[in-house]
């Protein structure tokens, strides 16, 4: 079965995106080997504002976009898997496939909504050293409780970076 892993940016206050959606904040930390740890997935988890900030395609080369959207037409995006619905069995049938891992590519609100169903398995938090002040959180409320044990921690002391994995543990 494949994991469903949510590995986001962000602020030490909280927020995964600024007030207007903005991510210049985040700093790309030269000892993070990017391009290994995108070689782990093939499929991004997308919501439609992610996808709509990410051009309305995949976030990486190679990796195929499934966007998680009530308002957006399959038809409309033929290199893009729409799906209308969150649920359990649809995303259990998703990770039931054969594959590399599934990126939950940001968007705190389909976190929250995967989070209630039980599907997300790590959320993986690279926290950056900057204070926002106000924009999208990690997780939005009103939200599901769920509790996390810590499986790796990393700090990168070049940028202050800190990187956070935990497992989600089952209900």
């Amino acid at each position: 079965m494949r994991p469903i892993r949510y590995s986001v940016a962000m602020s030490l206050d909280g927020y995964i995106a600024g007030p207007k959606g903005e991510y210049d904040w985040i700093v790309m930390d030269p000892e993070i080997d990017f391009g290994a740890l995108f070689k782990k997935f093939d499929t991004a988890l997308m919501g439609r504002k992610s996808f709509q900030v990410a051009g309305g395609g995949p976030p990486m080369p190679g990796i195929q976009a499934i966007v998680v959207s009530r308002t957006l037409k399959q038809s409309d995006y033929p290199d893009t898997v729409v799906m209308n619905e969150v649920s359990k069995a649809s995303l259990g049938a998703l990770k039931a496939k054969p594959g590399k891992d599934i990126w939950l590519f940001g968007g705190g609100e389909l976190f929250r909504s995967l989070l209630a169903v039980g599907v997300v398995d790590t959320v993986e938090v690279a926290v950056i050293p900057v204070l926002l002040g106000g924009g999208i959180p990690l997780l939005p409320s009103p939200a599901t409780r769920s509790k996390l044990v810590l499986k790796g921690n990393k700090l990168y002391p070049k940028t202050g970076t800190l990187l956070l994995e935990y497992a989600v543990e089952a209900p």
